[in-house]
Parts: structure tokens; C-alpha cells; sequence
């Protein structure tokens, strides 16, 4: 069984830093994040990891793990967004009491997408892949990325709908910056594998290869175990991007998923816009996704809303979906069945 939690208005926001903290080139955007977010009516606490960052982290794996454990206990906080992403969040994970997570929202992607789907995996508590705390600092919010409040506002056994985008974010040498943070001027294209409409229905698990692929054959990533005790073998849907993977990286690394069965009772799987793509000797991302299709025989969507490349939808890891892809655009509704 699946459970979800429920934001509620005037919520209070813990923001703990789980992976890369706040340096003293980034407080002012951080600074502008909180006062967004409290112009919008939340109430924001910083754990004391939030304004530390040195090699690569904000702290110590188990000062980062006791902190979150802390949150989590907390009754004034009710979500958790941790400021952005990073490196090595990986370390933290033997350090939290998975036994006493409740049921707080935990809002992120990059490297938080590792925490997000351990977190599910183990709990079957429901978790979303969105934008970061970093990422809602704009003095307006794209109709995208906006709907994270609309999506995590969603009582359980109800629905919510969300649509490709009109255009994505390409960077502007000399541009002005953009109230929304965001520059989109390029049109999204939601594509197939197959150039047909497609159809996916499943729960949906993922997040980014670079991060999650780490868990492989640790007591973390049981995914078998998650399909047995929490959703009783319905089919699984992969939501998938990367970040740093040039292409044959991209291809070893869902070679390893397939062979450690993580690809086992799948439906089909969602790739989000990558941010390199960079060929391998003429191997290319659209030719990882092709025999990705053929070796599952199943259906592959790819070039979706969300990921590195803004702007981005909030998937909700463990809840129900329906994607449907066709003509260049796309829906997805999610179920927030048990």
C-alpha cells in the first residue's frame, strides 16, 4: 500500500541541506528563495547544515542523516526541500531511521532523487520529483514548474492532471534574466521511440541515472521487495533523466538496471530532457533509448518535463499514472491510489 502525504496552505517548509549546501557564492539566491516562499505564505525553518558546503557536501554523511532524522520528527515542519542538488547524498543514507519517516513530503531531484526513491522503496510512503528549493526563488513560477503545490495538495484516491509544456529552457548568452529564471524559447517536443502515440499505465518510480544506479544490489535499492509489499506486482513505470552520463555511460547504466531485474513487470519507461547527450563515437541517446525499446519490448518516451533541463513537472514516486504521448505533446495524470 501506498501512502501520501498532504500539503496543506501555510505550510512550513524544512530545508535541510542532504547533499550540496549554500555557499557564500550562492546565499543571496538562496536568501531570495526564502523570502519567495514566504511572500507565498509558508513558513521556512534552515537545518544548521543548510549555510556549510565544503568538498562537495554541505556535512558529514551522519550530521546530514541526523539532521534529516530531526526534521522528520519535527511537528512544526510539514515538507522538506532541500536547497538544490549536489554530489554525494549517497552518503547519508545509512545514517537515517527509515522506521520513524513520516508522512512529510519530500520535495527535489538530482542527486535528492536518491533519497526520494529510497525513501519509497523502503516506506512505501509517497515522494515527489520536482524543482528544488533554489529553483522556486522567481518573482513568477512558469505554469510547469508551478503545479508542485497543486500536485502535493492532492488528497489521497484523488487525481491530478498535468500537460507538456509550450517551450523549454535554452540558455541566452547576454540575455536578460528572466523573472521566472527561466529563458523558454524552445518548443518542447514530447517524442516516442516507436514515432507513434503511446499509452503507459503503471506506478511510478525513478529519478536521475547518475544517482540512483548507485543503489544497485544494496539493501536500498529492493525494488523486487517494494513491488511485493507495497503495490502487489502492478506494473511499474520509469521515469528516467541524467545529468552528467555521456551516451554509452547512459546505455551501461540501464544495462545494469535490466540485468539486476529492476526492469522486471515495467510498463514502459519516460526519459526527461537530458543536459549533455554527448555522442560516443556516433552513439547517440535516441540510439540507447531504441535498444532500450527492443531489448524490454516495450514502449519509450523520451524529451519530457522534467530533470535538468527546465521547466519541469512533479512526479510523485509510488503514485498511479497515465501518460499518454502523441503528436508531439503529452498528459499525465496521476492516481494517488493506495
Amino acid at each position: 500500500m501506498i501512502t501520501y502525504p498532504v500539503l496543506e496552505k501555510r505550510a512550513t517548509i524544512g530545508v535541510t541541506a542532504s547533499s550540496a549546501g549554500v555557499g557564500p557564492g550562492s546565499v543571496e539566491l538562496f536568501g531570495e528563495a526564502c523570502s519567495r516562499m514566504k511572500e507565498r505564505g509558508f513558513q521556512v525553518i534552515c537545518g544548521d547544515t543548510v549555510y556549510k558546503h565544503d568538498k562537495a557536501k554541505s556535512a558529514s554523511g551522519k550530521e546530514r542523516g541526523t539532521e534529516f532524522n530531526q526534521m522528520m520528527s519535527d511537528d512544526r515542519i510539514d515538507l522538506i526541500i532541500p536547497p538544490w542538488g549536489g554530489e554525494l547524498l549517497i552518503e547519508m543514507l545509512e545514517h537515517i531511521d527509515f522506521g520513524k519517516v513520516r508522512h512529510k513530503w519530500v520535495l527535489g531531484f538530482s542527486d535528492i532523487s536518491l533519497l526520494l526513491l529510497v525513501i519509497t522503496l523502503r516506506t512505501g510512503i509517497a515522494t515527489a520529483h520536482g524543482p528544488s528549493f533554489g529553483d522556486l526563488r522567481g518573482k513568477v513560477t512558469d505554469q510547469t514548474t508551478a503545479m508542485w503545490q497543486t500536485v502535493l495538495s492532492t488528497a489521497s484516491g484523488q487525481s491530478v492532471v498535468q500537460r507538456s509544456s509550450l517551450n523549454y529552457h535554452q540558455e541566452v548568452e547576454g540575455a536578460e534574466p528572466s523573472p521566472s529564471l527561466f529563458h523558454l524559447n524552445t518548443r518542447t517536443q514530447w517524442k516516442t521511440v516507436s514515432g507513434d502515440a503511446v499509452s503507459l499505465r503503471g506506478r511510478l518510480l525513478g529519478g536521475c541515472i547518475d544517482i540512483i544506479r548507485h543503489i544497485i544490489g544494496t539493501p536500498y535499492g529492493d525494488v523486487r521487495h517494494f513491488q511485493e509489499a507495497f503495490i502487489h506486482q502492478e506494473p511499474v513505470i520509469w521515469y528516467l533523466e541524467y545529468c552528467e552520463l555521456n551516451t554509452v555511460d547512459l546505455r551501461r547504466s540501464l544495462v545494469q538496471m535490466k540485468l539486476a531485474g529492476w526492469f522486471e513487470n515495467c510498463s514502459g519507461v519516460m526519459f526527461g530532457r537530458g543536459g549533455t547527450n554527448t555522442p560516443i563515437d556516433n552513439y547517440t541517446a535516441e540510439d540507447a533509448y531504441k535498444e532500450l525499446a527492443e531489448e524490454l519490448q516495450l514502449p519509450v518516451v523520451y524529451d519530457l518535463d522534467y530533470g535538468h533541463v527546465p521547466p519541469q513537472m512533479t512526479l510523485i514516486n509510488g503514485a498511479y499514472a497515465e501518460v499518454n504521448v502523441a503528436g508531439g505533446s503529452g498528459v499525465i495524470t496521476q492516481y494517488f491510489y493506495e
